[in-house]
């Protein structure tokens, strides 16, 4: 039996991590009836045991747990206890995020990402294979094994169990080329090259490909037949509807679809046939409140045998009478819980069972569905008391306008549900939306004594189109109302303490936090904001190159920074441009190396509260970036905001840390009083006076990029020569990924650019650079986009040659200037700070050298900083270090060779 959720038409932007935002708080003197203070360790540490999958023959059981504090696979036979069990990896870096077993039980694929990079690689491991020479697990072979992409899998077919279907962008960072994979070698196949802005590929039970969804320019959602000349489009939704294939129907003519296109508001399941273009209704929800869940099929009959709903409660309606028995009998053995079937033997006799609820995080049952016994395997957290948690509730309230909005309602333990401190906590996304279930956040603020209230706020998803519609450009507006009104509600209900209302969130929900205490700063007493972007525009900026096909929906949701209003909108919305407003105590948490929210930002939010007087507190982890996934970085964080928290709205909180997260607190605090913004850079148009001119000759690099404990090859060479009485500088570089060529010519004695070239794989751009122009083109896969932008003065030290550029400056210890670059992906101009920290002594494959030590730091970006070593006598640049926030703070480095 397979669960088919609904398509990804609307990947939640900033979500997932910001749940992180979990933490914590804690509540006045409780009564004696409250239940004892719960470690932090049982809420947020790793669990004993957890994501159980059990292989297609029935022979093994899979399942995470750490090994040497890290979250891994480990695999035991079915028959045996867990204690027997044995790891097939060891990441000590980062937890396995996701794991499965290929058809036919050979092999366990999981997917892992560097640092926090985002870019998934496939792996595959036998189970039974030996350790490898050294190592306590067998060898795990990447089967994406290209570094610096993200690879998605479309399929695992059934005809061919030792083969994958994935995309991978290495060719195009925007959009991911169809391969297959043959898991035993690795062996890759390239089946479709993607230059049609392909987003999804869908293959029927036979295997054969046969749809494709594509995002148009404008921002639609087109379903594609997969012709042998071609695509043939069939279906398209606009930027505001929902539209997409699920799986194939058994008779292979026609395909479950998902659609809420015209009128209609809520998401539905229906037949398309993609020859015809017939439509036939399969089920809408039967009460019409939310959209359609998830449809699920037997992988043994190819049937629809269920479809549930994700209402305030998570609603099923069988399709199929035996299972429908089952499910009954399973409900008789396991009352009062919610029921989850997970994975299955291939003839569906065998499954694990998930039970759970708001109080319990749940236990996995081993089902037989021939004898019809129940085993237990294991509890989800067993250390964690389940008679100690808090009920959770849904409500409803009515926002500024009258909409309604639906929310969850967890009290503490215990406590006379009046009075209360309040914790407010958005979700992310904020595409995305709360569920009814445990939630170890809403849990652990419970316990410190706090009621929680978890609005879905208008925009978020599973209400309809309407619902989501009505949030579109209300950051900071509506949206925010949403909350704020929640806290009125339970004010209103005598639930809340007017005096004692907290809001805390991560990525989106620490905008939320930040609106909240910028728009309305005396509703709350206490505020945490974690990875909460602050300024709009610089979030559109960092819209990564695989997010391109929703960029159009992401400008019609939250505004267009390209129009004046859109600007102005944004500009308005933005808690940074009123951060003068903000007087609610404030923990802010930043990870040094984010890529969406500015640290810079985050900076001058701190400093808007130091200066003015009001209590405001700062954690920087150098080795994060828009999240938390450190777990000791995680435990310091939980531990300093639950303490804040009751400072300032009366809660519990737990005094004690281990030595580890102790030590790792101390070293990511900021003391408030440090923090400083640069001073303001000179804007004048003028460029700085080299004091000697470039000389022609080649420099050859050996270098490398540190990515979680990682390193990438690189070689570089940088060519100097004279050409029409003007300098050309080319710099290659040869990655695994190819080769990069970048080209510029440099104006004789001002060392102004003039033109820039650059190629890498499908990729070219061209531009011509005067100091009041700058214009050319971007062209990916032959489809151009121009170039224009007025840079407001000359260009210096940008491009192939930037630091041979630096090197002509009459650097001296102290000496300090600013300049202009252009960041050609954003079209924008960047401004830098030049500064010469003093002299040091630099060993590199090419001598030693007594060198300059400069640092070049981006006046909008403290993360975005690079230092150079050029040598004193020659002006050679012998040494290059620089950071790079998109790729989660990796570090190039480069050294001269002779």
């Amino acid at each position: 039996m397979r669960s088919s959720a609904r398509p990804n038409y609307s990947r939640p932007i900033l979500t997932t991590l910001l749940i992180l935002v979990a933490l914590l708080v804690v509540v006045p003197v409780l009564h004696a009836q409250s239940p004892p203070l719960i470690d932090r360790e049982l809420f947020f540490g790793d669990p004993e045991i957890a994501g159980a999958q059990i292989s297609p023959d029935g022979a093994y059981i899979a399942f995470i747990k750490p090994l040497k504090g890290t979250r891994n696979v480990w695999v035991k036979k079915t028959a045996e206890p867990f204690s027997s069990a044995k790891p097939i990896t060891a990441d000590t870096a980062r937890p396995i995020p996701a794991y499965f077993w290929s058809r036919d039980g050979k092999y366990v694929l999981f997917v892992q990402d560097k640092a926090g990079d985002e870019n998934y690689n496939v792996y595959a491991v036998d189970p039974a294979g030996a350790p490898a020479a050294g190592l306590e697990v067998p060898s795990a072979r990447n089967l994406t094994d290209v570094k610096g992409v993200r690879a998605f899998i479309y399929a695992v077919p059934r005809t061919e169990p030792d083969a994958i279907y994935v995309g991978i962008n290495d060719r195009d960072k925007a959009w991911h080329d169809l391969y297959k994979v043959k898991i035993s070698t690795g062996e890759r196949t390239l089946v479709r090259k993607n230059t049609d802005r392909i987003t999804g590929w869908v293959f029927d039970l036979k295997d054969q490909l046969k749809l494709a969804t594509r995002s148009a320019e404008n921002g639609d959602t087109e379903v594609l037949r997969v012709d042998a000349n071609g695509f043939q489009k069939i279906y398209s939704c606009n930027v505001f509807e929902a539209c997409g294939p699920v799986r194939y129907h058994k008779d292979g003519e026609r395909t479950y679809f998902l659609t809420n296109k015209g009128d209609v508001d809520l998401v539905r399941l229906e037949l398309l046939n993609p020859t015809t273009g017939k439509e036939e209704l399969v089920e809408a929800d039967p009460l019409s409140h939310v959209d359609f869940g998830n449809a699920t099929f037997s992988e043994v009959s190819d049937e629809l045998i269920a479809t549930s709903y994700n209402d305030e409660r998570p609603r099923i309606y069988w399709k199929d009478k035996q299972f429908e028995s089952d499910y009954k009998l399973l409900q008789k053995k396991l009352p009062n819980k919610e029921l989850a079937f997970g994975s299955s033997t291939k003839d569906e006799k065998l499954w694990l069972v998930s039970a759970y609820g708001d109080t319990d995080p749940g236990a996995t049952y081993l089902f037989d569905r021939t004898t019809k016994n129940l085993a237990l395997q294991y509890q989800i957290r067993e250390k964690l008391n389940r008679d100690y948690l808090a009920p959770m509730k849904p409500v409803r309230y009515k926002s500024s306008d009258g909409l309604e909005i639906p929310a969850y309602l967890t009290l503490p333990k215990g406590v006379e549900a009046k009075n209360l401190p309040v914790i407010i906590v958005p979700h992310g996304g904020p595409w995305g939306r709360d569920s009814w279930g445990y939630n170890s956040f809403a849990q652990f603020l419970a316990n410190r004594g706090y009621a929680v209230l978890q609005p879905n706020f208008r925009a978020s998803t599973g209400y309809g189109k309407k619902f989501l519609d009505a949030g579109n450009k209300q950051w900071g507006e509506k949206m925010q109302d949403d909350v704020t009104w929640g806290a009125k509600y339970l004010i209103s209900q005598g639930i809340a303490d007017p005096k004692r209302i907290g809001i805390m969130g991560g990525s989106y929900g620490g905008y939320a936090t930040l609106a909240g205490v910028t728009f309305t700063p005396d509703v709350y007493a206490a505020a945490v904001s974690i990875v909460g972007p602050s300024n709009l525009i610089t979030l559109l900026e960092s819209i990564p190159p695989y997010w391109e096909q929703i960029r159009v929906l992401f400008y019609q949701r939250m505004g267009d920074p390209n129009t004046p209003e859109g600007k102005a909108q944004l500009e308005r919305q933005s808690p940074l441009n009123a951060a003068a407003k903000i007087k609610t105590p404030l923990l802010v948490v930043q990870g040094a190396n984010d890529p969406r929210v500015n640290k810079r930002e985050s900076d001058q939010i701190v400093i808007a509260l130091r200066d003015r007087g009001f209590p405001v507190e700062y954690l920087v982890a150098p080795d994060e970036g828009h999240g938390f996934a450190r777990p000791v970085n995680n435990m310091a964080m939980f531990a300093s905001a639950e303490k804040f928290l009751a400072k300032y709205l009366g809660g519990r909180y737990q005094e004690s840390m281990t030595p580890e997260v102790t030590q790792r607190l101390k070293d990511i605090s900021v003391d408030v009083k440090t923090v400083s913004l640069p001073k303001r850079m000179e804007t004048s148009s003028s460029a700085p006076k080299p004091a000697v001119d470039l000389q022609p000759g080649t420099s050859s690099y050996k270098a490398s990029i540190a990515l979680g404990g990682q390193s990438i090859p690189l070689t570089l060479k940088t060519e100097i020569k004279e050409e029409n009485g003007a300098w050309t500088v080319n710099e290659t570089a040869l990655t695994p990924q190819g080769e990069i060529t970048d080209k510029s010519t440099i104006e004789k004695a001002s060392l102004l650019l003039k033109k820039r070239y650059i190629k890498q794989g499908p990729m070219t751009i061209e531009m011509d650079v005067a100091p009041d122009k700058i214009s050319g083109s971007m062209t990916m896969n032959g489809q151009a986009k121009p170039i224009d932008a007025n840079p407001g003065g000359a260009l210096f030290a940008d491009g192939a040659g930037t630091f041979e550029v630096i090197a002509a400056l009459p650097l001296a210890d102290g000496y300090s200037v600013g300049f202009r670059n252009f960041d050609v992906q954003k079209q924008k101009i960047q401004m830098k700070q030049l500064k010469v920290l003093g002299t040091e002594s630099v060993t590199v494959p090419a001598g030693t050298f007594d060198a300059y030590k400069v640092e070049i730091v981006a006046a909008d970006n403290d993360a975005d900083k690079q230092t150079v070593w050029i040598a004193k006598d020659s002006r050679k640049v012998v040494k290059i270090s620089a950071v790079i926030p998109s790729m989660g703070g990796a570090v190039l480095t480069s050294e001269l060779t002779p």
